[in-house]
C-alpha cells in the first residue's frame, strides 16, 4: 500500500473523535507521511494509520524487541513443560512429540495466512479488522463484529491460562521446601491477583520499559531453555530408555489410537497456538508491513524448536512417570526437575526460569488483550465506547481496557476456588475461540478470490489460495476434534466443554449486536479505506 496525501499543503485542521487530540496538517507533516509505511491519508484529509484511526500510541517496538514479544507471549517450551501431565495421556511420551509436531504443521499454514493479512492491513485490531475487510463491504460489518469478540475472548481465557502458571509456581516455590505441604486452592487464587495486578500495573507505568523487558525476555527463552536443557540433560544418573521416549504409545483416553492422537493435537496447539499475537501490536511498530510477518515466522520456528528440544530433554529425565502424574503439588513440571536434578536447590533454579520468563509472557498477552478490547471500543463494538477507547498517551496505554481486562481474568480466576476442572475447561478452550476467529478472515478472503486485501511486502501469490484452503481445512477438522470428550466414558470430570462455551460467546455477541451493535455500530474505520479505494 503506497501511502500519498490527498489534500493541498495548505494547513488543514480536521475534526477528530472523542478522545483524540485535533490534528493540524502542514506541509512538512504531509511530506512525512508521504516516506513512511505506517499511515496514510483519508477522503476527509486527515492522516491516519491502517485501521483508519490517528496514531495514539507509541511507536516504539523495532524488530528484535516485538520478535522477542512474539517468543515471550508464545513461551512454547514453557507452555508445553506446564501442560506435561495432561498430554502424556494421550499416546505417552510420543504422543507428546508426535502431536506436538502435527500442531506445528497444522499451525505453519495458519500463521502464513495471517502473516499475509498483517503485512497488509497491519492493525491493532488484528483478525477483527481483516474479518472487516476480506468478505467484502456487504459481509464485512457483521462479520467483523462476531470475529473481533471470539478473538477477544479468546485471548482473555488465553491471560487467566497464563497468570495461572506463574501462580502455580510460585506456590511450587515453597513446596519444594516443604514437601509436607498441602496445597490448597486459595494459595494459588493469591498469587494469581497479586500476578495479574502486577503485571498490568507494568502494562500502564512502565509501558515504556516493554520493549526492553523483551529483549530479555528473548534471552530467557533462548539462554533460559538452552540452561534448562543442559542441566536436565546432563545430572540425571539414569535416563529414560529411547523406547520410552520415542516409540511406547501409552494410551490413556479410552479413544481408539487415532482418535486419542487427533485429539491429543490440541495440547500441542495450546503450545503453539498464539500467532496472531503480535498483530495487535501493529500500531506501535515503525515499519509493520514488514515485521509483523517476519515476527510471526520467528514465533512459530522457534517455537517449535525449543519446545521440541525441550520436550525430548525432559522426557528423557524421567525415571518413574506414575510420580509425575501423580505429583501432588501445583506444578507436575517440578517432579520431573526434582528427578532430573535430585536436589532441592537444582529444582528451585529451573523453576525460577520458568518463573521470570512467564511473567514476561504475562505481561505480553496483558499488551495483546488489552489493545484488542481497545481496538473494538474505538469502533464503537463494545459497551461504553467512549470510555473504553481512551489513550494515555503520556502513557502510550490504553489504560481503561487494560484495566477491565485485569478485572475479568481476576474474576475467570476464581472459578479454581470452586472447581479447578472448571476452570481448567475456560481457559482451555482459547484455541476453539482463536481459531474460529482465524477463520473468519482467512474462508472469506479465500472465497472472494484474495481480491478485497491489497498486497503487503508479504504476499504470497498464486501460492496463497493453497495456503489458506489447507489452513482453513484444518481449522474445520480439528476444532472439530478439539471438542470430543476428552476420554471415555464421558463422566463429567473428562467431558469437554469447548463447543458448549463457543456457543457460549456467539450467544453474548449476538445478544449485542441485536442490543446495540445493529444500530450502532457502524464498522471499523478501515471500511472506507480498504473496500473504497483509498488504501490502494
Amino acid at each position: 500500500m503506497d501511502d500519498y496525501p490527498r489534500t493541498s499543503s495548505e494547513e488543514k485542521k480536521q475534526p477528530v473523535e472523542d478522545g483524540e487530540k485535533e490534528q493540524v496538517l502542514t506541509p512538512g507533516l504531509l511530506r512525512d507521511v508521504a516516506e513512511r509505511r505506517t499511515s496514510l491519508v483519508s477522503k476527509e484529509g486527515e492522516i491516519v494509520n491502517a485501521s483508519g484511526h490517528r496514531d495514539q500510541l507509541q511507536r516504539q517496538y523495532g524488530l528484535l524487541s516485538i520478535c522477542g514479544l512474539a517468543l515471550t507471549i508464545d513461551n512454547a517450551w514453557i507452555a508445553l513443560g506446564g501442560s506435561l501431565t495432561i498430554s502424556i495421556l494421550n499416546g505417552g511420551p510420543p504422543g507428546v512429540l508426535y502431536e506436538f509436531i502435527t500442531a506445528c504443521v497444522y499451525y505453519a499454514f495458519v500463521a502464513a495466512s495471517i502473516a499475509e493479512l498483517a503485512s497488509a492491513i497491519p492493525s491493532a485490531g488484528g483478525v477483527y479488522h481483516w474479518a472487516s475487510v476480506t468478505p467484502g463491504a456487504k459481509w464485512g460489518r457483521i462479520l467483523g463484529f462476531y470475529t473481533g469478540y471470539l478473538n477477544f475472548f479468546g485471548w482473555i481465557f488465553d491471560l487467566a491460562s497464563i497468570v495461572s502458571i506463574p501462580a502455580n509456581v510460585c506456590v511450587e516455590f515453597y513446596v519444594v521446601f516443604h514437601p509436607d505441604f498441602v496445597v490448597q486452592p486459595w494459595h494459588t487464587y493469591l498469587a494469581f491477583v497479586f500476578i495479574t495486578w502486577t503485571c498490568c500495573a507494568m502494562c500502564i507505568f512502565g509501558n515504556k520499559l516493554i520493549p526492553m523487558m523483551q529483549h530479555a525476555g528473548l534471552f530467557l527463552i533462548i539462554v533460559g531453555g538452552l540452561v534448562t536443557i543442559i542441566v536436565v540433560a546432563a545430572m540425571p544418573e539414569t535416563h529414560a530408555t529411547t523406547d520410552f521416549v520415542w516409540r511406547a504409545w501409552n494410551n490413556q483416553t479410552g479413544w481408539s489410537g487415532g482418535v486419542a492422537f487427533l485429539t491429543g493435537v490440541l495440547n500441542g496447539a495450546f503450545t503453539i497456538g498464539t500467532p496472531d499475537a503480535v498483530t495487535h501490536m501493529a500500531e506501535e511498530l515503525p515499519n509493520p508491513k514488514k515485521d509483523l510477518p517476519k515476527a510471526v515466522a520467528a514465533q512459530i520456528i522457534l517455537g517449535f524448536i525449543t519446545a521440541f528440544c525441550f520436550a525430548i530433554t525432559i522426557l528423557y529425565a524421567i525415571t518413574d512417570l506414575d510420580a509425575v502424574l501423580n505429583y501432588p503439588g501445583s506444578f507436575p513440571l517440578a517432579a520431573v526437575y526434582s528427578q532430573a536434578t535430585g536436589n532441592k536447590g537444582g529444582t528451585f533454579g529451573l523453576l525460577f526460569i520458568v518463573f521470570l520468563s512467564i511473567m514476561i509472557c504475562v505481561i505480553g498477552t496483558f499488551l495483546t488483550v488489552g489493545r484488542l478490547w481497545w481496538a473494538l471500543a474505538r469502533d464503537h463494538a463494545t459497551p461504553f465506547p467512549s470510555f473504553f477507547s481512551k489513550v494515555d498517551e503520556r502513557l502510550s496505554c490504553p489504560v481503561p481496557a487494560t484495566i477491565l481486562c485485569a478485572v475479568l481474568c481476576t474474576c475467570f480466576g476464581a472459578i479454581m476456588l470452586g472447581s479447578s476442572t472448571a476452570f481448567s475447561d475456560l481457559v482451555g478452550s482459547f484455541i476453539i475461540l482463536t481459531t474460529a476467529s482465524y477463520l473468519c478472515a482467512i474462508l472469506p478472503h479465500l472465497l472472494t478470490g484474495r481480491k478485497n486485501v491489497p498486497p503487503g511486502p508479504f504476499w504470497m501469490g498464486k501460492f496463497g489460495f493453497a495456503i489458506n484452503a489447507i489452513g482453513c481445512l484444518l481449522i474445520i477438522f480439528f476444532d472439530i476434534m478439539f471438542c470430543f470428550p476428552y476420554a471415555m466414558p464421558v463422566t463429567p470430570d473428562v467431558m469437554n466443554y469447548n463447543s458448549v462455551i463457543l456457543v457460549g460467546v456467539l450467544v453474548i455477541t449476538t445478544f449485542w449486536w441485536l442490543v446495540d451493535g445493529m444500530r450502532h455500530y457502524p464498522g471499523p474505520k478501515l471500511h472506507s479505506l480498504y473496500l473504497e479505494g483509498v488504501a490502494t
